[in-house]
């Protein structure tokens, strides 16, 4: 992991529950991490959920105003630049599509400077609508990036269908990652795969603890 992750991605692909157990075992690693919560449009699973177990784990969270609220404004009072030349780990939750996007995009001028040093992944869910066709990822993939000025550096394969998932699933959502990558030019990452199910092989993987859940399965 570089010292900047940005986290983007269609709604409902992962990107929160993937930012989660980067920052929580970067944390086990001993580095010091900072969670910086851009999710200004969902309401519902953002990273600010979380800011018990951060603050257990000695992980710094910044949030928009109002998260954990009931009220949603999408208003920033940070800044991202400054936080990207501490010590720190950064890690950088973006709300979904081009809509969420665009608050990454009031920051591209600031983070400029550590591009060198800055993974902007693309994480992508074959099982969700929208993005189950590697052209309609693809697409949506150039609209965040025109949204965020800035460009990705990677893909990760997140398919799951939640508490359905089996690695059948994982393994048959390859092809889908490779034909993304193949079309943007860019690397796969890796292929998340819930920490219960059986490791996959042959391909770079990522174990992940589920900790966004729906409400019925809390």
């Amino acid at each position: 992991m570089k010292k900047i992750t940005i986290i983007t991605g269609h709604y409902g692909s992962g990107k929160t529950n993937l930012a989660v157990n980067l920052a929580v075992n970067a944390s086990r690693e001993g580095r010091h991490v900072t969670v910086a919560d851009l999710d200004v449009v969902n309401p519902y699973f953002r990273t600010a959920d979380f800011s018990l177990l951060f603050e257990s784990m000695g992980i710094k969270l910044i949030a928009p105003d109002f998260a954990n609220s009931n009220l949603d404004i999408p208003s920033l009072q940070f800044d991202l630049g400054q936080l990207a030349g501490n010590e720190e780990d950064l890690i950088i939750d973006v709300g979904g599509d081009d809509a969420g996007a665009f608050a990454l995009g009031r920051f591209a001028e600031e983070l400029s400077p550590y591009k060198d040093d800055t993974d902007m992944l693309y994480v992508v869910n074959q099982r969700r609508y929208m993005t189950s066709a590697p052209e309609e990822a693809v697409s949506l993939m150039y609209e965040i990036e025109a949204a965020a000025r800035m460009k990705h550096t990677a893909i990760v394969n997140n398919t799951n269908l939640g508490s359905e998932t089996t690695p059948e699933i994982i393994k048959a959502s390859q092809k889908f990652a490779q034909e993304i990558s193949a079309k943007t030019g860019l690397p796969i990452a890796f292929t998340v795969y819930p920490e219960e199910c059986a490791e996959l092989a042959d391909i770079p993987v990522f174990p992940a603890k589920v900790y966004v859940k729906p409400p019925w399965e809390r």
